[in-house]
């Protein structure tokens, strides 16, 4: 894995000609607090929203519950993505919880999190969001029957291409298409809280009916209740999106935190109310007989216009999947400069400043994805469990790093009330599945696991044959000019 080039081609001179950042080396810090705020929203804000409220309510039982699993879910990242903060500006590195289990614990449980992540979870991740995207765009065509076969995955596998692309060609592209399709996504949502406004505003008391007794069949069975959380964080991930990229922020000390506190904010009263406008339209009944809630709510209210539903969808999912190859190739490119990706990964183009093979690594993964889209839904069930544990872990660190580094400067240094209370509440998210579906707990277990024999082989084994270096150099040198990338983190 960390396949150190032994004279990797270098980066020119600072002064010489280049494309973003002229005569810098690393990645430019080149993103503002709107990029910021912009980048966690579009994450959050993908598909969830609008196939989410389904399994909310089916898990609740009642409008009651509902909303308040909504809120409690936006209130329960808030206050992770608060922690967080803290962490990304104690340890100003990018690479979110890997870069702080790092710090706190070591390479070996770093390692771990960074296998899980990069290579299952976020690939598998913008490969359903593209394929979502698909199954959106293709409604308005194919509205009474199912695309023909392949079509879904195609459609698919050219948004991945597409950005995939965007993301090699220039940062500030890349964050203009996030920042497009968030305001998009954000819009289509605002539309769905303004009809819903406007119908509680009628009179007509047929758009009261879903809230007359909101607590009325309330699940009465504590582990299908607990479950319909798993439904409304599913929408909420991403909220720690932002610490992956922090040194390529602007004044991450004033702008990380804000940037945290306004998304939360405003994707926890979007969401809310996004759900309350729902249910004017559309009782619990329908709901649960409809997984796509937004296209049922636009067929129910807006007529002919009904179709722009199915195109802000597609929006949405387009910036969520940018973001997600956005930020996982900077996941790459961190473990790549821990050596823990071959060394390549870590390499930019002078002209682009982006970490070009990480991209299209990231890229490449995706579309190897979608090869198992008929099974991946039910892939990303079975790692939620390493993903909270990931996230456990990385609350952990912060209790470590406060007691191994009492002196180190903290711009933000949160009462450990927060952090305690998210920790109970990620041992929990552990736990209930453990009870509730062993066998998937353990497959999930299983694929975490095998993150250790790639570790001990690839990273932890310094003394391997001269020819597998002599490999691994030979192909980083050939990536390096197919790519027109560099290694300039080091001084010549």
């Amino acid at each position: 894995m960390a396949a150190d080039a032994s004279e990797p081609l270098k980066g020119g001179k600072d002064g010489e000609e280049g494309g973003e950042g002229e005569g810098e080396r690393g990645l430019a810090k080149s993103l503002t607090l709107f990029n910021g705020v912009s980048i966690i929203v579009g994450c959050i804000i993908g598909s969830g929203i609008f196939v989410s409220p389904t399994g909310v309510q089916e898990k609740a039982g009642s409008v009651g519950l509902s909303l308040f699993v909504w809120v409690s879910c936006g209130l329960f990242a808030a206050i992770g993505a608060y922690c967080y903060a803290e962490l990304g500006t104690l340890v100003k590195k990018s690479g979110g919880d890997y870069a702080y289990i790092m710090e706190a614990f070591g390479p070996f449980l770093a390692f771990v999190r960074l296998w899980i992540e990069a290579m299952v979870v976020r690939p598998c991740t913008a490969a359903i969001v593209a394929i979502t995207f698909a199954i959106y765009m293709m409604r308005p065509f194919y509205p009474d029957c199912d695309p023909p076969p392949g079509m879904v995955q195609l459609l698919a596998a050219l948004l991945l291409l597409l950005l995939t692309a965007i993301n090699c060609m220039s940062v500030r592209l890349a964050t203009f298409v996030q920042d497009f399709f968030t305001v998009a996504k954000v819009f289509a949502l605002v539309m769905i809280i303004v009809t819903g406004f406007v119908l509680l505003c009628t009179g007509n008391p047929q758009y009261r009916e879903s809230f007359e007794n909101v607590w009325e069949g309330t699940s009465k069975d504590f582990k299908t209740a607990s479950l319909a959380f798993y439904s409304g964080l599913f929408a909420y991930q991403g909220w720690n999106y932002l610490n992956f990229i922090v040194e390529e922020l602007q004044n991450p000390k004033r702008n990380l935190p804000l940037a945290i506190a306004i998304s939360c904010s405003a994707v926890t009263i979007i969401y809310t109310l996004t759900n309350v406008a729902l249910y004017t339209a559309i009782s619990p009944d329908e709901m649960l007989a409809s997984p796509a809630v937004a296209v049922l709510f636009a067929n129910k209210l807006y007529g002919p216009f009904a179709f722009v539903m199915p195109i802000f969808v597609a929006c949405s999912t387009i910036g969520s999947a940018n973001g997600v190859i956005f930020t996982s190739s900077r996941l790459f490119y961190v473990g790549a400069r821990e050596g823990h990706m071959p060394m390549v990964l870590t390499m930019i183009n002078k002209n682009t400043r982006t970490p070009l093979t990480a991209v299209v690594f990231t890229g490449f993964l995706s579309l190897c994805y979608l090869l198992l889209s008929d099974d991946i839904f039910k892939l990303i069930n079975y790692i939620q469990i390493s993903y909270w544990l990931a996230i456990g872990m990385a609350i952990a660190a912060l209790f470590w790093l406060r007691r191994t580094m009492p002196d180190a400067p903290r711009p933000i240094k949160v009462n450990l009330i927060w952090p305690i209370i998210f920790f109970i509440g990620c041992c929990a998210l552990v736990i209930v599945p453990i009870l509730g579906s062993p066998q998937d707990t353990a497959i999930g277990l299983l694929i975490m696991l095998t993150g250790v024999p790639v570790y001990f082989v690839f990273v932890a084994w310094k003394n391997k044959p001269a020819f597998i270096n002599k490999a691994s150099d030979a192909l980083t040198r050939l990536c390096q000019k197919l790519m027109m990338v560099v290694d300039d983190t080091k001084e010549e």
